[in-house]
């Protein structure tokens, strides 16, 4: 008479005889007999024993399989919790091989979809049972995926100090062929679908985001940011879910690498503590670089369900080039490659503008960006990351079919961008509708980039920054502008006026960024009229020289408005763009009222480059340079050259400041259409001139 028992890693089985009675039990009630061999943390099973598991990922079976000799603890149910990849295995690690033994068709299904998906992607299924983990591969050679390879090594074992380690899979010999590289494009199959923690799965139901149960993130799979193609190279940004830590190299056993807790956002906002227009100055930079004509900064209310109310939020809006998603990941990872090639027209050198402008400025920050054939969303939040053990940067990413934008399944499925999509909706005053609204701003075949911040950073009961629309008027009194509500000129040696414009109002400082301006820019919505320096001097002198071996051209001058302010010095620009201004030197510093209005003008560019011996650079927050050697040169020859100009050209008994009104040798202007600078004619009224 044939028994039937039924157990919780047992099917419905028939026996026939009472071996077989006696081998189910064994197997019913511990699925496998096991001697412990502590020397090694490994168990090992009683010869001659199978066992039945059944595999699951995310609660959904795949298939009941068969493990054959298995010399290690197993139980009923294997769940799928990790998708990595299979070159980032751990080293040292046993393996057995288990079959498929399915109960019906659709179990069957499953596990052919399974292993192709193993196969095609390069992936290794990750499970954990008891105090041991348990990898899961495809065998190369198995067309008809008639079993495959599990790798195993007892969790004590694995090193603490990384998850996984690049391992070659070569060296693995699966019982029956040496293994093959798949060289397939996964991007290029079917079963591209990610879960949201940016893993590639095989089923097409959105699986839940899961990571190591000890809170550290597979950081070693092809994994960026919740969404990032699986060809990217290791030597980009390393993450998951957000994380970024940038790998040079592939990680071997003993390294300790690094991952960003949330709280590393609110640090990145100290690059720019000193002065908050440095974070403005950041997105400024990244527009000139994207090539943009036109450049829009201004302040508005918005509503905040999560305030209740109206709250101010920043909006920079560019018509540059836009990003592609590979672009806008190193954007929004934490730092990148420098250039192997020092352009002087790239402002853009360390990869962390973007995040320390937006976390000085507020702690949350959305970023649409667009070319001719993608357009992508990213959210840089530190609500959103409130209270996690790691950093998540949801990404959307579309790419343009014709006249329509659609999803980029090569990049995230729709389950992921809609659970991205919900982050943003749930943490910022953004909606689909409104993102559609601002997305409407690129036209139809437009590029560029907008970014919009709020939570803004605060001053006593209101905010660091307040602001003033512009109104409708030709008049200078009728421009818009943003101000610093201390009102406060930053601290320089020797200086003795509290009226430096360009430290408290960011349409003045904006007007002098940039040594050749070409950009547009736009203050709460009106026009900043660029004020060359070099172009508005009276008895202009233009010096040159050689600093550390180095060509410099510095135009020294006499500025009427920096004269009825009572400023003076050196502006040095790097890159044709402003570093520092009014630096005083020589006679400058301790003399100043003789050398009010004395301003200069020089591209530091040459001397102040990285001549590889990583001593000579400009801050990262680009309002100031290293102390070193042909920094102490440069001050030394521009001292002794304002100096002799002072000597040359001030009148040493009486400096009168209310004296006669001293007009720049020549008047420039600048065309609204083509951007250029013309001279006027000696006897052209410049204030006939209209605002446009």
């Amino acid at each position: 008479m044939a028994l039937r028992l039924v157990s919780p890693c047992l099917s419905p089985f028939t026996f026939t005889t009472v071996l077989d009675l006696v081998l189910a039990v064994v197997i019913g009630f511990r699925c496998i007999s096991v001697v412990a061999r502590h020397s090694d943390a490994v168990y090992e099973s009683m010869d001659g024993f199978q066992c039945y598991v059944m595999l699951r990922k995310d609660a959904k079976i795949i298939c009941r399989v068969r493990c054959s000799e298995p010399s290690i603890a197993i139980n009923g149910i294997w769940d799928i919790n990790e998708i990595i990849k299979q070159v980032y295995l751990p080293t040292g690690l046993s393996s057995t091989h288990i079959q498929p033994v399915s109960e019906n068709m659709y179990q069957k299904e499953e596990w052919h979809t399974f292993m192709r998906f193993l196969k095609q992607y390069k992936k290794a299924a990750l499970a954990r049972i008891e105090n041991c983990k348990l990898y899961i591969i495809p065998s190369s050679h198995d067309e008809e995926y008639g079993h495959a390879i599990v790798m195993y090594m007892h969790e004590d074992t694995i090193p603490r100090s990384h998850n996984h380690v690049k391992f070659d899979l070569r060296s693995v010999n699966d019982g029956l062929a040496n293994r093959k590289v798949d060289k397939q494009d996964p991007r290029n199959s079917k079963f591209d679908n990610q879960d949201p923690s940016g893993s590639k799965v095989y089923n097409k139901d959105p699986p839940g985001s899961k990571i190591d149960s000890e809170g550290s993130p597979d950081c070693t799979s092809d994994q960026s940011l919740g969404n990032n193609k699986g060809s990217q190279s290791r030597d980009e940004t390393c993450s998951r879910s957000g994380m970024s830590a940038t790998l040079q190299n592939v990680p071997v056993p003993g390294k300790n690498y690094v991952s960003a807790h949330p709280s590393y956002l609110k640090t990145l906002g100290q690059t720019h503590s000193d002065w908050i227009f440095g974070a403005i100055a950041e997105f400024v930079d990244n527009s000139r670089d994207a090539k943009a004509a036109i450049l829009d900064i201004s302040i508005d209310m918005i509503y905040s369900n999560i305030a209740g109310k109206e709250i101010p939020m920043l909006a920079v809006v560019d018509d540059g080039s836009g990003m592609s998603h590979d672009e806008i990941m190193r954007m929004v990872s934490f730092g990148r490659k420098q250039p192997d090639t020092d352009d002087p027209n790239y402002i853009g050198r360390y990869g962390v503008g973007f995040k320390t402008g937006t976390m000085r400025l507020g702690r949350d920050a959305l970023v649409l960006t667009q070319t001719t054939n993608t357009r992508s969303i990213a959210f840089l939040s530190q609500s959103l990351n409130e209270g996690k053990d790691i950093i998540e940067i949801p990404i959307i990413t579309y790419s343009r079919k014709g006249q329509y934008m659609e999803l980029d399944t090569n990049i995230q499925t729709e389950a992921l961008s809609k659970a991205n999509l919900n982050s943003m909706k749930e943490f910022s005053p953004f909606n689909e509708y409104f993102i559609g609204q601002k997305a409407g701003l690129f036209k139809r075949n437009g590029t560029g980039t907008q970014i919009y911040i709020w939570n803004l950073d605060e001053w006593g009961s209101t905010y660091s920054l307040e602001w003033v629309d512009g109104m409708s008027g030709g008049s200078s009194f009728h421009q818009g502008d943003i101000f610093l509500r201390s009102r406060r000129p930053r601290s320089r040696l020797g200086q003795m006026t509290r009226e430096v414009p360009l430290d408290y109002s960011l349409r003045s400082y904006l007007e002098v960024i940039f040594l050749d301006p070409r950009m547009k820019i736009n203050v709460q919505g009106s026009l900043v009229k660029s004020r060359p320096l070099a172009r508005f001097l009276h008895k202009t002198s233009i010096e040159n020289g050689s600093v550390a071996g180095k060509p410099v051209e510095l135009i020294l001058g006499q500025s009427q408005l920096d004269l009825e302010q009572g400023n003076c010095g050196i502006f040095l620009y790097w890159h044709g763009r402003l570093i520092e201004a009014y630096k005083r030197v020589g006679s400058m510093i301790h003399n100043g009222e003789k050398s009010h209005g004395i301003i200069g003008v020089i591209d530091v560019t040459s001397v102040m480059q990285d001549d590889g011996s990583g001593r000579v650079w400009v801050h990262n927050n680009k309002q100031g340079f290293v102390d070193c050697e042909p920094y102490a040169l440069l001050e030394d020859w521009l001292s002794k050259k304002a100096d002799d100009y002072l000597d040359n050209n001030i009148d040493k008994v009486h400096v009168i400041k209310s004296g006669p009104r001293h007009k720049p040798d020549h008047e420039w202007v600048q065309c609204n259409k083509c951007r250029k600078w013309r001279i006027l004619d000696a006897d052209f009224d410049s204030k006939t001139l209209p605002q446009e």
